[in-house]
């Protein structure tokens, strides 16, 4: 491509991402007919924005002239996918009885799938009885109008291993999950989000800050998808799993594997650089560029200039910051 293709390629991108409009996510659920829509969500607009990404409000367009071709296509394809119709489906299709020491409870297969489309990427957790009960508890406290009229299946003083008891809550959990996704607020609240994925970002910090880089990654790659399909309407709150996976795939010896998932996590901070992985993922990805034989020079450019505008201060490594993740 010619430089003049190449400036006007470039200038169209620019003015394809000025035109999006951001706007609003609507309930999956029709409050009046009680029939599923489905979501819609654009990654431009966040529902709870950090402190820090406020500053960024009024000037969100502004920094896309600076970007290069690669990273505006990258953006583009992003805001495209993120402004699809979106629904969650939640299934449990089986469930197993755990016997441990003096404890007997039954685990139950959640399958979270996308709807509207072919998902490959279907997400599959276990979760017992007693961990839907505390989310229920820990709702009930924000939320307790909006869960009024939602029923928790109570356990039994008896036969809570039986077949008949086990498949009438396989059922009812399948509904209560789908009455929380369909109230807006509740899906996306933290409570609900750590429970679909708290569990295992623990285990995956786990193995990380003890050097299983392997298991942790495997956890890490499961977890991001759902995520994603969770926090469309802030896309900015996946950046530490995408992080911690940038280490995991640096410290496994693949930095294109590295290199490719700290691109996704810039694109997702180009407009919140006074978010705290900005600096330690731009120094990170330097060094990956370089190892790589990729161009640098541009980030260094964005190193350089967030440096000049910020006071010096003690700046963990992307490593450090991802190992004191979830230590609580």
């Amino acid at each position: 491509m010619d430089q003049d293709s190449h400036c006007t390629a470039e200038r169209e991108l620019v003015e394809a991402v000025s035109r999006i409009t951001t706007f609003s996510t609507t309930s999956p659920y029709d409050e009046e007919e009680g029939q599923p829509k489905a979501e819609i969500s654009c990654q431009a607009r966040t529902e709870n924005p950090e402190k820090d990404d406020l500053q960024g409000s009024n000037s969100t367009l502004s920094p896309h002239s600076a970007m290069t071709t690669k990273e505006l296509q990258e953006y583009w394809r992003n805001e495209k996918r993120q402004c699809k119709q979106v629904k969650l489906l939640f299934e449990i299709p089986s469930t197993r009885i755990v016997e441990h020491h003096l404890s007997k409870y039954v685990m139950y297969k959640i399958i979270i799938l996308q709807t509207g489309s072919f998902d490959s990427n279907k997400s599959v957790i276990e979760r017992r009885y007693s961990d839907f009960e505390k989310l229920h508890r820990n709702l009930l406290e924000e939320f307790s109008e909006e869960l009024e009229d939602v029923t928790f299946p109570k356990k039994s003083l008896t036969g809570n291993f039986t077949e008949e008891i086990i498949n009438e809550r396989k059922l009812a959990f399948k509904d209560y999950l789908r009455l929380l996704y369909s109230m807006k607020y509740i899906r996306r609240s933290k409570k609900f989000i750590d429970f679909l994925t708290r569990p295992e970002l623990r285990e995956a910090y786990g193995c990380l800050r003890g050097g299983q880089y392997t298991k942790a990654l495997e956890i890490l790659l499961e977890v991001i998808g759902l995520q994603e399909r969770l926090m469309r309407s802030n896309p900015v709150s996946v950046v530490p799993t995408l992080c911690a996976i940038v280490v995991c795939h640096k410290d496994l010896e693949n930095p294109a594997g590295a290199f490719e998932y700290g691109e996704k996590a810039l694109s997702r901070l180009h407009v919140h650089t006074s978010h705290r992985y900005y600096m330690p993922l731009l120094e990170t990805m330097i060094t990956l560029a370089y190892e790589l034989g990729k161009d640098f020079l541009s980030l260094q450019e964005q190193l350089e200039e967030w440096k000049a505008k910020k006071d010096p201060v003690r700046v963990f490594t992307l490593k450090e910051l991802a190992v004191r993740e979830y230590v609580q």
